[in-house]
């Protein structure tokens, strides 16, 4: 009985930690040979430049896949690559007040990416992710409304390229 036990809980273990790549609780699933992703520096080429928006993006991404995944961030030569730019930065009057002025204004971030996956180059694409904040009309875009309009939009944008991307989603 407990020979029998002993056989069908190591048997259970090996099942557990067999696998044909690499996968966490996040559900991030990769080739078991991906050990370093490259994010490079992704430049604001949106017609309207914020000047902080294009730092804050990049740190946000890599932040995320150093906390998200087991992978070494590198400079150059990565097993998955992401590069690309901000290609839009628009504020637009959302709702309107009796006295036809904006109640509320959206801050929207569109960002094109293009991810490049060096042993499974079908998963590679190029892509444009979007995400807004709205925003009392009242309040200047500075300072903690922007902080607070690009936690929001940074969070879910960069969320949206790593389930595209390594996640699967």
């Amino acid at each position: 009985m407990n020979k029998n036990f002993s056989l069908l809980f190591g048997f259970i273990i090996l099942l557990t930690f067999q696998s044909c790549g690499i996968y966490s609780f996040g559900g991030v699933t990769l080739d078991e040979r991906i050990k370093t992703v490259q994010i490079d520096y992704f430049p604001n080429n949106a017609p309207l430049v914020e000047p902080t928006l294009s730092q804050a993006f990049t740190v946000a991404l890599q932040d995320l896949f150093v906390s998200q995944t087991n992978l070494d961030l590198v400079n150059s030569g990565g097993d998955i690559i992401f590069e690309g730019e901000i290609t839009g930065y628009r504020i637009n009057p959302m709702t309107a007040t009796s006295e036809q002025t904006a109640a509320q204004n959206r801050l929207t971030v569109t960002v094109n990416v293009r991810y490049i996956n060096k042993y499974e180059e079908e998963n590679d694409f190029q892509r444009s992710f979007s995400f807004y904040h709205d925003y009392p009309a009242n309040s200047q875009l500075i300072g903690g409304v922007l902080d607070e309009a690009f936690e929001v939009i940074l969070e879910r944008i960069t969320q949206d390229i790593f389930n595209e991307s390594v996640a699967k989603w």
